[in-house]
């Protein structure tokens, strides 16, 4: 008998939603006329990406203005880093537990950084974050979740300290994108980045929001596309994408039932000697292990070959040889880590495969290492 697999990968990247196929077909079919141009196909395709805009707007708290399509979370994050520093150059101010494009795109822009640190739960203090800020600051980018243990950051609380000093903020919401509400007004930050594939939309798309009156220079030039925001070809079916699962999204339904299936795979922790749960589990659809005495990849073998899918931060299943910054910048073993996560299409019976295999599958391999 086939046994059905268990994605519990979705903090990668999350199953199209059904609404989000249906609303592309079209524009990969049969609608394809370029939507710069005035005839009824590039008409018919302008219709198509405004609404996808407004979709988006409404689902992250922006004015459909205020967004600027991009190819994915880390094209809109290096956009925003960039462009905020060729406005300004200067000093910047991030964490230690950033995503690597945003780290990497500080790292490319400016000698001058200040990397503020985290506790053992991965939470940055609000307070050191401004602290960090001098005269000469241009930018602070700071996560509103952490992608690999789930913590929610203090994010509006940092925008609120800097917005009458003249720093920029950029906010980087991929992780917390569709999991928990982002409300880019409510959050006062000057620029925020979101991606579509974490929450049901299609790889190939992602969004800057610019705070309205804020102008900066675009990444991609060489053409007027995005209102000058961004030069290349509109990505229409892949936007149109987007705007349908933001609209389908509905954290506030969808929340609750994927903290029950985060509870249920915690059940291990209880199954299982020398685990300990990574993070502070505010966000609701992540969980994040460290295994004693295992190292990851044969675990995530182990789970494959059982028909699981899971993640791990650590070096042999990434895609760098480095430990997990994350978690070094935490303080916990960045060698031996675990990511469960669900998504909008995950069942009870996917994470209830996870908590029957898993505690064979390390017990297994613990006693390989004692032999």
């Amino acid at each position: 008998m086939v046994v059905a697999r268990a994605y519990l990968d979705h903090a990668s990247t999350s199953v199209l939603r059904p609404e989000a196929r249906d609303a592309m077909r079209p524009y990969l079919d049969s609608s394809f006329g370029d939507p710069g141009r005035l005839h009824a196909e590039g008409r018919a395709t302008r219709v198509a990406l405004e609404t996808a805009r407004e979709q988006v707007a409404a689902c992250f708290g922006a004015r459909p203005r205020e967004v600027v399509f991009t190819s994915s979370g880390t094209e809109a994050a290096n956009t925003a880093v960039a462009g905020a520093l060729a406005r300004t150059p200067g000093h910047v101010v991030t964490t230690a537990v950033e995503h690597s494009c945003v780290r990497d795109a500080v790292a490319r822009a400016s000698d001058e950084i200040t990397v503020v640190g985290v506790d053992r739960l991965g939470r940055f203090d609000a307070g050191a974050v401004v602290a960090a800020v001098t005269d000469d600051t241009s930018l602070v980018s700071v996560q509103l979740a952490n992608h690999e243990v789930g913590t929610v950051q203090p994010v509006a609380e940092v925008c609120a300290a800097l917005r009458s000093r003249g720093v920029l903020v950029h906010v980087d919401a991929c992780a917390a994108a569709g999991h928990v509400p982002v409300d880019f007004a409510a959050l006062g930050a000057d620029l925020c980045s979101v991606t579509s594939h974490k929450l049901g939309g299609p790889l190939g798309a992602g969004a800057l929001f610019v705070r309205r009156g804020l102008r900066v220079p675009p990444l991609l030039v060489g053409g007027a596309q995005e209102r000058a925001r961004r030069g290349g070809m509109e990505n229409v079916p892949a936007w149109v994408g987007f705007g349908a699962a933001c609209a389908a999204d509905d954290p506030a339904a969808e929340a609750p039932l994927q903290r029950a299936l985060v509870d249920r795979a915690t059940s291990v922790v209880d199954l299982v000697g020398g685990l300990e749960r990574f993070g502070d589990g505010s966000l609701p659809n992540v969980l994040c292990l460290g295994v004693a005495g295992v190292e990851a990849e044969p675990i995530l073998l182990g789970l494959d070959q059982q028909g699981v899918a899971v993640h791990s931060g650590s070096a042999c299943s990434s895609e760098t040889l480095e430990p997990s910054p994350v978690l070094e910048a935490m303080g916990v073993d960045a060698d031996r880590s675990l990511r469960v996560s669900v998504g909008w299409s995950s069942t009870m019976p996917d994470v209830d495969r996870f908590v029957e295999v898993f505690p064979g599958i390390v017990e297994r391999l613990r006693g390989l290492r004692s032999v």
